[in-house]
């Protein structure tokens, strides 16, 4: 049966109203402030239910800067600034500069990270086993070494990306059944310790400290089982936070330094989860 064209362009309207789209296709809807216990409630489900079909069993979390470089990108950058001349004109220049050295300094920090994703993926992703997954922000940097490390020998690893005002791109090291982009911090922060068996901090900015001592104060206030925190870079956390002040100030009880451990190498870092794990480590734990 043909329809009149006006009843024809009535039922073109209908079909393309909003109102008909169903629920669960309808973005708009879903985007409302009023939906945003359903958006929470998803973000959550989704990467647990991919976690599950892909087997994976425990997980170490690797924080670090975002703005640390593998040692090449390092050195190019510093060479780069240096064939401008030796005496650069402005205090900012000079400061760039400056920065530009540190970086290269900085670093190993990605180098370690790049090894130790190396060491526990190789590990503890053999036989068909999943456990102590890396799992990183998916972002650039100490995140970028970890997932590389894990690329380089044939393992997965996980990354939780996050929207940002500046899209900020995945690395491409993730493992891309494993990649996830997460819209809320807090529903990003539960994922990463969902399955974490371990805690490894690299130096970094603001949002490697909310991280960190976000985990510490769950472990601290037993709002979660304990797990061994490793802070790579004795120098950088010393300086960076004295902790043995806020100990004599009565901030801190003197036995929560006790809930993280200091290294500097890759190696210490796998001694410092075998400590922890009572030597149950690699095969009599049960994710």
């Amino acid at each position: 049966m043909t329809l009149p064209l006006e009843l024809a362009q009535r039922l073109q309207a209908i079909v393309e109203s909003p109102s008909y789209r169903l629920a669960q296709e309808d973005v708009e809807l879903l985007g409302e402030k009023d939906l945003r216990p359903l958006r929470l409630q998803l973000e959550l489900l989704k990467p647990e239910r991919v976690l599950a079909e892909q087997g994976v069993g425990s997980t170490i979390v690797v924080f670090g800067s975002a703005r640390v470089t593998d040692l090449e990108t390092a050195r190019t950058r510093l060479d780069a600034l240096q064939e401008t001349g030796a005496a650069p004109a402005s205090s900012a220049s000079r400061r760039e500069l400056a920065l530009a050295r540190r970086r290269v300094d900085q670093a190993r920090y990605y180098e370690q990270a790049r090894r130790f994703a190396q060491l526990v993926s190789c590990r503890f992703q053999q036989d068909e086993r999943c456990d102590f997954v890396v799992v990183t922000g998916g972002g650039p940097g100490i995140m970028e070494a970890a997932n590389r490390g894990a690329f380089e020998v044939g393992a997965r690893s996980i990354g939780f990306n996050v929207s940002l005002p500046h899209e900020q791109v995945p690395n491409p090291y993730i493992s891309p059944e494993l990649a996830f982009r997460c819209h809320y911090f807090a529903l990003r922060k539960m994922h990463f310790l969902l399955h974490a068996r371990g805690l490894v901090a690299f130096p970094g900015g603001y949002g490697t400290l909310d991280e960190l001592f976000e985990v510490l104060t769950l472990i601290q206030t037993r709002k979660m089982a304990p797990i061994p925190v490793v802070l790579v870079g004795r120098d950088f956390w010393r300086r960076a936070i004295d902790f043995d002040y806020l100990v004599d100030e009565g901030y801190i009880a003197e036995e929560d330094v006790n809930l993280f451990t200091l290294v500097d190498e890759a190696e210490e870092i796998m001694a410092a989860l075998e400590h922890f794990h009572a030597g149950q480590m690699p095969d009599q734990i049960t994710p």
